[in-house]
């Protein structure tokens, strides 16, 4: 038996932490990758310890969301099969074991130092800031999903500092993070502005701030932004200096084609409610993000 919870409610729980979304946590390898570390094998396994804290972290978020938002998921197609939503998860089992989680994930930061502790801490308030406020403002809700990938590629870095020193990110991969999370995200409302009967606001209240024209603009500034920033991070002096070579700008088109591609799915193929999955799902999409991958790796000359 469990502690707080029946044996039986494991399953359903495990369900709500989304194990599937773990791509969301690939952003801790980042400062990794960027620092030319992925050969030393202490900073590749406190990478991948991180990784795996902040996959954990972020299922305990996504079970108290599932514990807030249980009446509303309700009342969704998709989201009224929750376990929480749907009654298989009890709600007192499902606070019991992510609390537990919770206190798990942080006696786990802390061996990786105060710094990465701090992260992880301020990764939990931040959510919580966001269930209990954010999300329920237009804009500040996708805004509040930009920080969390923020906050997972500073983590990145300071789960690394302790043993790996002279490991930084660039302001400039910070803001790609910021406006590439603010990207998916308007790109996701869109679908559930789309596809959720929105007349009464009651599935997500948020949506009624939202028009399709609206979306349609924030997607392409938030689109265009991610690309100026970008492009400026491969040719600025400290990269160039960094990596010392100028060549990182001719990944910039494997950016935009597969933005571009993205975008096609969410549009054509209605596809922009579930981001996590499109990358698992889509081959060409995964055929470009491995070019990318492998052009940057050879450039950089990890």
């Amino acid at each position: 038996m469990v502690p707080g919870a029946e044996m039986k409610n494991w399953r359903p729980f495990l369900e709500s932490l989304r194990p599937r979304q773990w791509t969301k946590n690939l952003l801790l390898f980042a400062g990794l990758i960027f620092a030319k570390k992925v050969g030393d094998l202490d900073c590749l396994a406190r990478a991948v310890a991180g990784a795996a804290v902040f996959c954990l972290s972020s299922g305990v978020i996504y079970v108290l969301n599932d514990v807030v938002d249980r009446e509303l998921d309700r009342l969704h197609p998709d989201k009224r099969n929750r376990p929480i939503a749907s009654g298989r998860l009890p709600v007192r089992a499902g606070v019991s074991l992510g609390f537990q989680l919770l206190v798990g994930c942080l006696v786990a930061a802390s061996f990786f130092g105060m710094p990465f502790l701090a992260s992880v801490a301020f990764f939990f308030f931040w959510n919580w800031l966001y269930t209990r406020w954010l999300k329920k403002v237009p804009i500040l809700d996708v805004t509040g999903i930009g920080m969390s990938f923020v906050i997972r590629a500073v983590a990145g870095v300071m789960v690394l500092l302790p043993g790996c020193p002279k490991v930084g990110i660039s302001v400039w991969l910070l803001l790609c993070t910021f406006f590439l999370s603010l990207y998916l995200g308007f790109c996701k409302r869109r679908d559930e502005f789309m596809k959720v009967e929105t007349a009464d606001g009651k599935s997500r209240p948020v949506l009624r701030g939202y028009t399709e024209p609206m979306l349609d603009s924030l997607i392409g500034i938030s689109l265009g932004l991610t690309m100026v920033m970008y492009s400026l991070y491969t040719v600025w002096p400290h990269t160039v200096a960094e990596f010392g070579t100028r060549n990182l700008v001719y990944t910039v088109p494997l950016v935009l084609l597969g933005l571009g591609r993205y975008q096609y799915l969410v549009y054509k193929e209605k596809m922009g409610g579930k981001p996590h999955e499109i990358l698992l799902s889509d081959f060409i999409l995964q055929v470009v993000v491995i070019f990318w991958a492998c052009a940057a790796v050879w450039v950089i000359g990890i």
